[in-house]
């Protein structure tokens, strides 16, 4: 395994994927994978194929194709996620991380970046400027692999798609070990930005309904079981010292 293996959730834009995996290969320094997390049903999977190969044509690159019956996005990077840490693989990577198929890495060693922040922290979680939320939210993160396999998933399984980063902020905050790197750009190329047109997966995942149902799930999860998991990354911190 690589120090830093970045998963993508992705369905019905394997061009967006392949610009992304264009901004890897420009921007890339350390030991990463880029891991596309795509659903069996997706119509347009085979598209995909294409950007694995010209991601594994790239220098230092391997892109990969998990194929998943995942039901949203939390599932699929959970599902993906959990494969990356299980107990059988003896050299999981250093850190995982989440970015979607509308983020572009702008600056040179962002990754590098990640790793030398996370490795300063021990455990924990990083985040850069997305232009867009910029430190308000991490719309993408990485996170020590530590965190990953002692909570069992990288986002609240009762999440489909939105406010997993709240959850991301929350967690590194109330277990202080969240980091902002201002100067490392990943640009969020999301529509509410005018930087992207609304297709119908924009659409459907800023639905109104959408955010009322992972609203609702992620306020209960922040009652039942944050403070459950804030506990548990704080005793690895502890570890640590």
């Amino acid at each position: 395994m690589p120090d830093l293996v970045v998963i993508v959730p992705s369905r019905g834009r394997p061009e967006a994927a392949e610009e992304l995996a264009a901004t890897f290969a420009e921007t890339c320094t350390a030991d990463t994978v880029l891991c596309f997390a795509i659903d069996d049903d997706d119509p347009r999977l085979p598209g995909y194929k294409g950007v694995v190969q010209f991601a594994q044509a790239q220098n230092r690159l391997v892109g990969e194709v998990t194929v998943t019956n995942g039901r949203n996005m939390v599932d699929a990077l959970n599902h993906t996620a959990a494969w990356m840490v299980k107990p059988e693989n003896a050299h999981p990577p250093y850190a995982i991380a989440f970015m979607g198929d509308d983020h572009r890495p702008r600056t040179k060693g962002w990754d590098a970046a990640y790793l030398d922040a996370l490795r300063e922290l021990g455990t924990g979680i990083v985040y850069g400027n997305d232009l867009l939320q910029s430190e308000k939210l991490p719309t993408q993160v990485a996170m020590t692999a530590d965190i990953v396999r002692i909570l069992g998933y990288m986002a609240p399984p009762s999440l489909t798609h939105l406010y997993v980063d709240n959850f991301w902020r929350d967690l590194g905050e109330a277990a202080g070990c969240l980091r902002y790197l201002p100067d490392v750009v990943v640009e969020h190329m999301h529509p509410v930005a005018g930087k992207a047109e609304w297709d119908e997966g924009h659409k459907r995942v800023n639905a109104p309904e959408m955010y009322q149902r992972d609203g609702h799930a992620y306020a209960q999860y922040q009652r039942m079981r944050l403070p459950v998991d804030v506990l548990k990354v704080q005793q690895l911190r502890a570890a640590h010292v």
